[in-house]
């Protein structure tokens, strides 16, 4: 099974928050209101990250494949 990981791209990232709408789960935010990912995006939260993914109003964030090991 694989798993993912969420990536920031921090140049296109205007700290909106809509991540952390959409997936506190795995998402807070720092004192400035930039994202803050915790964690591998489990099974479970797939849907959710990609729907955040989807929703970056920047395109800051990114779903990546963790490699295995």
């Amino acid at each position: 099974m694989s798993t993912h990981r969420l990536r920031v791209d921090w140049p296109n990232c205007k700290a909106r928050g809509l991540c952390f709408e959409l997936l506190p789960e795995l998402v807070s935010l720092d004192e400035w209101g930039y994202p803050v990912v915790a964690g591998e995006v489990t099974a479970e939260l797939l849907r959710d990250a990609r729907a955040a993914v989807r929703a970056c109003p920047h395109l800051a964030l990114r779903l990546v494949p963790t490699p295995p090991g």
